[in-house]
């Protein structure tokens, strides 16, 4: 057997996947975009553009602004792993 390929597109046909009216190119003004430092986004990954993705486990998670580096936003983005977690508040 092939080890399979563990590449920035594995397991993402249907979660890229975009409707007959939006196929094709983004309009330019998404790319001008700008945004705040403390300003809430939500990470929604651009399928006609291959390059710039963060990892699609990320796609459609909502995050804070936190800084910028280059053209790049950093967004922090909270753990699934922690919001999971019973709180350590008194137990009733």
């Amino acid at each position: 057997m092939v080890k399979a390929s563990k590449g920035i597109m594995e397991k993402t046909r249907q979660k890229f996947r975009r409707g007959p009216r939006q196929r094709g190119l983004s309009p330019i003004t998404r790319s001008f975009q700008s945004f705040e430092v403390g300003e809430r986004v939500t990470i929604v990954i651009d399928s006609s553009l291959q390059k710039g993705w963060p990892h699609h486990r990320f796609h459609g998670m909502t995050g804070t602004v936190v800084g910028q580096r280059g053209a790049a936003f950093l967004v922090d983005v909270p753990s699934a792993v922690a919001s999971s977690r019973p709180s350590s508040g008194p137990s009733t």
